[in-house]
């Protein structure tokens, strides 16, 4: 391909349930292409199932290269280097090690009733109102946000504000350079304070476990936990609420899946996984990584310092791994989907998300079996440039 020929990434797509059809063709075509990002760096996109599932687990591509100066970058401003998601073994190892316990599956499973309770009153709520009714204000926003905000310690009272920053810090237009710095900086004094008023006063919070985490006389630094908590706020609010609004409009499409769940409840869990699968909710930017040494992937060469980004979104759509990718199956077993990432980078949060995701689709189907879409899609205003698509609203009946 000659330098004229090289894509601009991310491709873009007529309809925001699918993804582009450059993915088809770049996969058929072979397992790697070469592009260019949104900032202007180059790098190689991996499109196939197996070479990306290869990509995520090998130790020769560095996600904490990205962080360096003058190395390629995907978004406006580069990931802080002390996020775990920047990190590379053996810093990587240590903190998922003091942190994996804020995540363990018995403390997951404490917090269902809640998440129970929360999706039961907004649904209450929307129920007892009239139709149509907005399902992002509805559910879909206020659900997420509530949990995470609730699992961190953050006061709901300033949950317009850390939402309105991390909209921001999660666009990936270069012309917004500086607003991005700014809303994260904004984000980062805003959590130094809480950070300090739970230490002078100790709450019982998932920020109070990260703070008091400690093995063998380590802990988190300053740094560590302010990464940790504004990490956690964009991803525990803003992917979820993008995956519940696709989850629900894929169904929507597909009334035949919908009335299998209504009629079997047991599938309801497959049926998350394979909405994850389709999913184009996190718009398929995936994590970039630079490569530390010559690597071969699917029979190309990816140079020393050369970008590769994994993408999630075309992987999870490959035919050598999906029989029938395209096609929506409740049932369908088994689904080895990377919609949570693969290898030691693997998605923290993925029992949280799988549960909301599991709860909010349960509750709907039990309290609004006859959900649609009032108008139609071709009226939804959804989000450009940013890292998680959703429509601004979401009106349905019931």
């Amino acid at each position: 391909m000659t330098t004229a020929e090289v894509l601009s990434f991310p491709f873009r797509s007529g309809d925001p349930l699918q993804p582009p059809a450059e993915y088809a063709r770049l996969r058929a075509e072979g397992p790697l292409t070469r592009v260019t990002l949104p900032t202007g760096d180059p790098a190689w996109l991996v499109t196939r199932h197996a070479e990306v599932r290869a990509v995520l687990s090998d130790a020769r591509f560095s996600r904490e290269a990205i962080t360096a100066p003058g190395a390629p970058r995907l978004l406006p401003i580069a990931q802080g280097s002390k996020s775990i998601f920047v990190m590379d073994p053996p810093e990587h190892t240590r903190l998922r090690r003091l942190v994996s316990r804020a995540f363990s599956t018995r403390r997951i499973a404490a917090l269902r009733p809640r998440v129970q309770q929360l999706t039961d009153d907004l649904l209450d709520a929307m129920a007892g109102g009239p139709q149509p009714a907005d399902l992002m204000t509805g559910l879909a926003q206020p659900l997420p946000i509530t949990v995470i905000c609730e699992m961190l310690g953050v006061p709901y009272a300033d949950v317009a504000q850390f939402r309105a920053w991390t909209d921001i810090m999660l666009s990936f237009d270069a012309n917004r350079r500086d607003e991005v710095l700014a809303a994260r900086n904004h984000l980062n004094d805003y959590l130094t304070e809480l950070i300090e008023q739970k230490r002078r006063n100790p709450t019982e919070d998932l920020l109070m476990v990260l703070i008091g985490a400690r093995e063998e006389g380590d802990g988190l630094s300053q740094e560590e936990l302010l990464a940790f908590g504004y990490t956690l706020l964009g991803a525990g609010y803003h992917a979820t609420t993008s995956g519940i609004a696709h989850s629900v409009l894929m169904l929507l499409r597909a009334p035949a899946q919908w009335e299998r769940l209504r009629a079997d409840r047991s599938l309801v869990p497959s049926a998350v996984e394979e909405l994850l699968r389709l999913s184009q909710a996190g718009g398929g930017l995936g994590a970039l990584r630079i490569a530390l040494a010559d690597v071969e992937v699917g029979g190309v060469l990816v140079r020393a310092g050369e970008a590769i980004l994994p993408s999630i979104n075309a992987a999870n759509r490959d035919p050598e791994a999906f029989a029938e990718p395209d096609v929506l199956d409740v049932s369908r077993k088994p689904n080895l989907h990377v919609a949570f990432g693969y290898g030691i980078h693997h998605c923290l949060g993925a029992q949280l998300g799988r549960m909301e995701l599991e709860i909010a689709l349960g509750g709907l189907l039990d309290r609004m079996p006859k959900l649609a879409l009032a108008g139609s899609e071709s009226e939804l205003h959804w989000s450009a440039g940013v890292a998680f698509s959703r429509p601004a609203e979401l009106p349905v009946t019931w």
